[in-house]
């Protein structure tokens, strides 16, 4: 390879050049930093343009409207404005009695119904109506023992329908003092509807469940808050007393927490490394947040991890983690997408949660609005349309819960005979009969662990386990920059 040399020129035209290099450089510099600058600065002045607009426009409204306006109100009408703008349903501003509750939910109870859910915004023009949707029912509630699924849509809270009311307006209908009936419409599916009548009680945030399986240690997660990471730490050493020879991690139907929380969860089975990495406007902001050495389990252990839509938030950044660092097989179906972070900033009573940041999997991949694919999809047998009205028949007609009501030591032989009587009236499928009228059971009851015996999912997972394929299914997985890339490819050449 043939050597440059740049060799200095003799005398006062080498200074000379020098000189225009120089200034040169530095004008370029200067053009190069002027221009965010100049905008930032046109930023800023239109920023103060607008506040300046705000503040007159409030003012008039005070000396001029025709009756007396409370100033909160229009504070509060103002700040709830300026979030919607954003068209980011998981910022909001968040008043008085919305802040309280907020605090209420860390702190672990709060008076409601037990369900997580979320809401359309913007303009739904051409689409459905903005109806509630049940992102996950909280295991042990009201909402859980009503039988309410991912999915559901709340059409109707005490008579009013929910296309109309904001999320905290309809925050405000779910919650409130434990023991007084809320009464709601639920659809399933495109003709599923049925009345729900649930009882407020006080809602303890569950953290984490925990059971053997023959020698199969289940943990299920149902929540990421500050007692997570210990709640698992206990459950992974039960397991090692009980001689555990390899593991089912649960993450169905968590709708999240914690980002912490779920960073302290990794830990315990990532042997340092990456866990997952934020990434907000600010360069300055971003972090990445790495497992120690060191796990509360042989990092050998197998373990499958269950996922569905119903998995969100941290629940996906462990999910993504175990999965890109080839720690885990998933089952189930792909998880719900949000791959956002949010942060919580008071003001005074009053505060607002605001999304800050994206976070992305040791993988390099943010999946919001994407999800995560399951290395194996198992999906629970959806209805026909016909199906979904002989089940509406069911549900309309009370038949299960009131068989459960006048039976409630019913034996299995009596049991057996009913749902045999139903599957001749309704000609639905016995499996989904039984698994109803144990669900009711149940209801009556502290839920059970896990139910292995109409849990499909679960089935498959302790089969992977059991039948000593984990190892050359571990072989086959695929990063989510993996299947990112894959798909990309595939798109190129349809197009």
């Amino acid at each position: 390879m043939k050597e440059t040399i740049i060799r200095p020129l003799k005398g006062k035209s080498s200074l000379s050049v020098l000189w225009l290099i120089s200034t040169f450089s530095l004008c370029v510099i200067f053009v190069l930093a002027s221009v965010p600058a100049a905008e930032a600065q046109g930023r800023d002045q239109e920023a103060r343009r607008y506040t300046s607009v705000i503040q007159n426009v409030f003012d008039f409204i005070q000396q001029h409207y025709v009756e007396t306006v409370d100033p909160q109100v229009l504070f509060e009408g103002a700040m709830s404005g300026m979030f919607n703008a954003l068209g980011d349903p998981y910022s909001a501003f968040l008043p008085e009695k919305e802040m309280a509750s907020l605090n209420e939910t860390t702190q672990g109870s709060f008076g409601g119904v037990g369900l997580y859910i979320s809401k359309p915004i913007g303009d739904q023009a051409g689409g459905p109506p903005p109806y509630v949707e049940v992102a996950s029912p909280i295991e042990d509630t009201p909402g859980w023992r009503a039988g309410i699924s991912p999915g559901d849509l709340i059409i109707k809270i005490n008579d009013e329908s929910t296309d109309v009311l904001t999320m905290d307006e309809v925050l405000a209908r779910l919650r409130g003092t434990p023991g007084v009936a809320v009464n709601l419409i639920i659809r399933r599916g495109a003709k599923l509807e049925f009345p729900v009548t649930l009882i407020r009680a006080v809602i303890e945030v569950p953290t984490v469940k925990y059971a053997m399986i023959g020698d199969i240690g289940y943990v299920r997660i149902i929540t990421f808050t500050p007692m997570t990471v210990e709640r698992t730490r206990e459950a992974l050493e039960h397991f090692k007393t009980e001689n555990a020879r390899s593991l089912v991690v649960d993450l169905r139907n968590n709708y999240g927490g914690l980002l912490q929380s779920a960073v302290g969860v990794c830990d315990l089975f990532l042997d340092g490394g990456v866990v997952v990495s934020t990434r907000s406007r600010i360069p300055g902001e971003n972090a990445v947040f790495n497992a120690r050495k060191a796990t509360a389990i042989p990092t050998a252990m197998p373990i499958v991890t269950l996922i569905n839509r119903g998995s969100a938030s941290a629940s996906e950044i462990v999910a993504g983690a175990l999965k890109d660092r080839g720690r885990a097989y998933l089952v189930g179906e792909k998880s719900f997408g949000k791959g956002s972070v949010q942060q919580v900033y008071p003001l005074e009573k009053a505060g607002f949660k605001i999304t800050t940041a994206r976070y992305y999997t040791p993988s390099e991949v943010n999946i919001d609005q994407i999800g995560i694919p399951p290395d194996r999809e198992i999906l629970f047998p959806e209805f026909s349309d016909a199906e979904a009205e002989k089940l509406n028949a069911l549900i309309t007609e009370n038949r299960i819960p009131a068989f459960v009501e006048a039976n409630p030591q019913a034996a299995s032989a009596a049991v057996e005979a009913f749902v045999r009587q139903l599957n001749q009236e309704y000609q639905l499928d016995l499996a989904l009969l039984r698994r109803l009228v144990r669900n009711e059971q149940n209801r009556t009851l502290i839920a059970p662990v896990y139910d292995l015996e109409y849990d499909v999912q679960l089935q498959e997972a302790v089969n992977i386990l059991r039948n000593g394929d984990y190892g050359r299914l571990m072989q086959t997985t695929k990063t989510l920059k993996d299947l990112q890339n894959e798909a990309i490819t595939e798109d190129a050449r349809a197009s």
